[in-house]
């Protein structure tokens, strides 16, 4: 280690077409370098050097062969680069997400994160068995406040004691067979069948950001995983045509809803309007869930409005701030401030009014309450569809994809309006998509239209016969 005639020169600006700045400094005469996605965090690497070598502390250097090994950097800082594990990364790397994340998200993150943890973890003694790694990097690591923040269950806290200890160096992802073991088991549910194509691309696209992220930090040049060749999953976009309801079957599954649960009690006569939302409407599930009387224009007779500008997404309590199970947020992919208008047919205006005729609103204005007055949770309005389908639908027919989830009132929806003729961008303003993805999505759903087509052909060939 030496100390001697260190230099530590200027921040400089790549000439790359992804912007980067070089820190540069010698040691002895021998020059290192390191490059940083932002001009901010070059200048922070550089006040660290000068910092150090001010307070005389020693720099790494070697010759000879040995110069391949030598950071160039003080004890402090080559100490650090060394010893940052995966885990404590990972850690880091939550508590930049976490406060501007949806909770869903967080989730996504926090599952995410803990396949990365499993597949990165030495094989040390005391390993604890799979499931209670997981329940403690699930429930206890990867949230906020993090487990340095709060006092944790003693068995917890000796299961993440020998995950900090077992957690390989980030530093080992640059292993490009480290990284293709890594994207595999993203691959893998937990009992070890093949998980679906969309949640290893989620899994991955949250990786694939934290070892940005470390790019940024200056841990790594570029993301290790651009050294790994791997087959992504591919995943279909496009909504199953076998999913569509045609009208007949949506009025037949609403009026089956009435039926759920019994007269008395209620519990599907106060989600017939949810479920018209849907179908009636085009609303996203949390959309329907969220909507209050004051949103609705219902007259008499005719069409009438809604103003759609609020969601109430089913998520854990760990994953909200406010403790809740059900988030509270605007539209999907939109300003928080903004405002969707939806014309609604007099068939779903009828049904909204009867059900605040029969069940007025939630004390917030709410249109739709559990029993108890509380926000309708996905797994209460999931069951009484489950109910729905098989008092509605043939044995046949029910075993089917046709109307499987709440949601698909919704796919049945835009692909009747879109099968009806409505112009394409009337259709993406009241479902609140763009034009490109609404027809990318319902390109199978569109019956009839290549007979249109073909017969628009016919007719212009005919012409020059």
């Amino acid at each position: 280690m030496k100390s001697l005639d260190v230099k530590i020169w200027s921040v400089r600006k790549r000439d790359t077409k992804r912007p980067s700045y070089d820190v540069r400094w010698s040691v002895s005469g021998q020059v290192f370098s390191e490059s940083f996605r932002t001009k901010g965090l070059a200048d922070n690497y550089r006040s660290k050097l000068m910092r150090a070598a001010r307070d005389g502390e020693e720099f790494d250097t070697a010759s000879g062969e040995e110069f391949d090994t030598a950071s160039g950097l003080p004890g402090s800082m080559a100490e650090q680069k060394a010893t940052l594990t995966w885990y404590a990364f990972a850690l880091k790397y939550l508590a930049m997400k976490w406060p501007h994340a949806a909770p869903n998200t967080r989730d996504g993150i926090n599952e995410s994160l803990t396949s990365v943890t499993m597949a990165v973890l030495d094989d040390r003694p005391g390993r604890p068995a799979d499931a209670e790694l997981r329940k403690a990097l699930r429930n206890w690591a990867f949230v906020l406040p993090s487990p340095d923040d709060r006092e944790l269950p003693a068995d917890v806290g000796n299961v993440l004691h020998w995950v900090d200890k077992a957690s390989r160096p980030l530093s080992d992802l640059t292993d490009p067979a480290l990284g293709r073991a890594v994207l595999d088991s993203l691959q893998l549910k937990l009992d070890g069948t093949a998980a679906a194509a969309e949640t290893v691309r989620r899994k991955r696209r949250t990786l694939v950001n934290a070892l940005l992220y470390a790019v940024d930090l200056g841990e790594f040049r570029e993301s290790p995983l651009a050294a790994v060749r791997w087959q992504k999953p591919k995943v279909s976009n496009e909504v199953d045509p076998r999913v569509v309801a045609n009208p007949e079957q949506a009025r037949a599954l609403l009026h089956a809803v009435s039926y759920v649960g019994g007269y008395r009690r209620a519990r599907g006569r106060r989600l017939v309007g949810l479920f018209a939302g849907m179908y009636f409407g085009g609303f996203r599930p949390a959309e329907a869930v969220g909507l209050s009387e004051q949103d609705l224009t219902l007259p008499d007779s005719g069409w009438g409005t809604a103003l759609l500008h609020r969601t109430r997404p089913s998520v854990g309590k760990q994953w909200t701030d406010s403790g809740q199970s059900h988030d509270d947020r605007g539209l999907k992919n939109r300003p928080v401030e903004d405002v969707r208008r939806v014309p609604i047919p007099p068939q779903l205006v009828s049904i909204l009014r009867e059900h605040l005729d029969t069940f007025g609103t939630a004390a917030d204005g709410r249109l739709f309450a559990s029993e108890g007055g509380g926000v309708v949770s996905s797994s209460t309005y999931y069951r009484a569809w489950q109910e729905a389908r098989v008092l509605a639908l043939p044995p046949a027919v029910a075993a089917s994809p046709l109307a499987h989830r709440p949601y698909d009132l919704r796919h049945s929806a835009l692909s009747t309006w879109l099968n009806a003729g409505v112009d394409p961008t009337e259709v993406a303003e009241r479902a609140g998509n763009s034009v490109e993805v609404l027809l990318s999505r319902y390109a199978k759903c569109l019956d009839g239209r290549q007979e249109v087509a073909n017969r628009r052909i016919e007719d212009l060939l005919r012409e020059y016969e």
